[in-house]
């Protein structure tokens, strides 16, 4: 299990946490990260659209992206009543936001790991990816504004637009759709875009992602330990829920192991920008860094070999 610690993308991802622990001034230049992680959704986009274009739709296809959407509605109404008794009714809305919908990062180092180890997955999981960003956001907004007494009907409507038009969302989506509409033979065309340059990229992305979470976990760290033990414990619960859902419907490993880490992982990127405008007094200081610096480090060093060891103990 411990064996994926070696991989190099996660040697690379605590490399950049060391960096900013010993102060040095290894960073990375603003357009990079944003190129990278373009790349990195337009790649496992693309690679979704071609294993569905190969896919017959059948129960074992439809019903884990049914439970993925379900869930992502679900979620964040019992998180928000739990968090409301430990924060304001704005922040409490947008940590449950965060923690129904998902981490494309994430998601894609269980993609990595599932190829390192050579086990089989369904591509039709990447538009459960893409179907969990939007009902979690818009879920956690309706929650939060008819619990206070302004008429929040525009700002509903903002959200669930900024949710759906989301740049990620948006990558994510038509990637798939174009590789799924691309001619037979297209995917051995662009092989070497989407699979040669994709670990290593992926490397230098999370060299990235280590640097900036070891810095938003410097600004947690004032927040209280309820919120760091719940970005920790709420992931492991959901990855429960995620192995029974896997053993009820007969999901393969792999297929169970994304289901995984979709329900574990908590969004960083799409929530913020969803939020941003529509909960202004939500203080983003709170739900980024315990999506990023704790959710998401734990879920790539340890979270995906634990969910895959039980999972395989299981199944």
């Amino acid at each position: 299990m411990f064996q994926s610690l070696l991989d190099p993308s996660i040697l690379f991802f605590i490399l950049g946490v060391i960096a900013v622990w010993i102060n040095s001034d290894l960073d990375f230049p603003h357009p990079l990260p944003r190129f990278l992680s373009y790349y990195l959704l337009v790649a496992i986009g693309m690679k979704g659209g071609f294993e569905l274009s190969h896919t017959e739709l059948s129960f074992e296809v439809i019903s884990p992206l049914v439970a993925a959407v379900t869930f992502s509605f679900i979620a964040p109404i019992y998180l928000f009543f739990i968090l409301k008794k430990q924060t304001t009714v704005e922040n409490a809305g947008a940590i449950a936001a965060t923690y129904g919908s998902v981490s494309a990062v994430t998601f894609i180092s269980a993609v990595s790991f599932l190829e390192n180890n050579s086990i089989m997955f369904g591509g039709y999981m990447v538009a459960a990816l893409a179907l969990m960003e939007s009902p979690a956001i818009i879920s956690g907004l309706v929650l939060t504004f008819t619990s206070g007494k302004e008429n929040a009907k525009g700002k509903i409507k903002h959200a669930v637009k900024e949710s759906l038009t989301n740049g990620s969302v948006v990558l994510l989506l038509g990637s798939m759709l174009i590789a799924f509409l691309s001619k037979p033979g297209t995917d051995q065309t662009l092989d070497i875009f989407i699979n040669a340059l994709f670990k290593g990229l992926l490397c230098l992305f999370l060299l990235d992602m280590g640097i900036v979470a070891a810095k938003r976990l410097k600004a947690l760290r004032s927040q209280g330990k309820f919120f760091i033990a719940f970005a920790l414990l709420v992931p492991l619960a959901h990855a429960a829920l995620a192995i029974l859902v896997t053993y009820l419907l007969g999901l393969s490993k792999g297929d169970g192991l994304l289901l995984c880490v979709l329900f574990a992982s908590g969004s960083y990127i799409a929530v913020p920008a969803a939020v941003r405008a529509a909960l202004p007094k939500a203080n983003p200081g709170l739900f980024v860094p315990m999506s990023l610096a704790i959710t998401f480090p734990f879920n790539i060093i340890i979270g995906i070999p634990l969910y895959y060891y039980l999972i395989d103990l299981i199944v």
